[in-house]
């Protein structure tokens, strides 16, 4: 579908409170597009409305007149270098930014990224920059079961076999 169309349809899902489908269509053109700075805009207002500050200076983190709070909410958010990287889902040279402030913000995320990971890294390599974003999780340990914790299950088991064997009597009802 072509981009004018796909805008049109965002257009169209917004003025109908369809937000949710518009921010969809958004970040599917931002990802088609990446380099179109109007688009990221977009999608930055979308998330304005949902409040989430964060998203919104995710997405105009390439603009010059980004707002200072969304700014630092998305930065907060995304402490590293390479998550940001990852985040701002940029592919290509950054000469292909629209604007030379887009660039030099482009610059300096991927040059703090390879800095403290200590090698080069490539917007089109997310492996060059994925070290340490793994998420750090860490099991907790199972505790004992309790007899409540038993009930509880055996509780649940009965319950969905009560309401299969309602439904299987319904079904055999309906269809004799």
């Amino acid at each position: 579908m072509p981009l004018s169309e796909t805008l049109a349809r965002v257009d169209a899902d917004l003025a109908a409170g369809r937000v949710p489908v518009a921010r969809q269509r958004l970040r599917g053109l931002v990802s088609s597009f990446p380099y179109d700075l109007t688009l990221r805009r977009r999608l930055a207002e979308v998330y304005r409305l949902y409040g989430d500050a964060a998203e919104a200076g995710r997405w105009m983190y390439l603009e010059e007149d980004r707002k200072a709070d969304e700014t630092a909410a998305f930065e907060t958010r995304h402490e590293s270098p390479g998550r940001r990287m990852k985040a701002l889902a940029w592919r290509g040279p950054e000469a292909m930014a629209a604007t030379s402030f887009a660039e030099r913000q482009l610059v300096a995320v991927r040059t703090a990224c390879a800095e403290e990971l200590g090698h080069p890294v490539d917007w089109d390599d997310p492996a060059s920059y994925q070290d340490g974003l793994e998420e750090t999780y860490e099991e907790t340990p199972s505790e004992p079961w309790t007899a409540g914790g038993v009930l509880a299950g055996v509780g649940c088991l009965v319950g969905a076999l009560a309401f299969l064997a309602i439904w299987v009597n319904g079904v055999v009802a309906l269809f004799g």
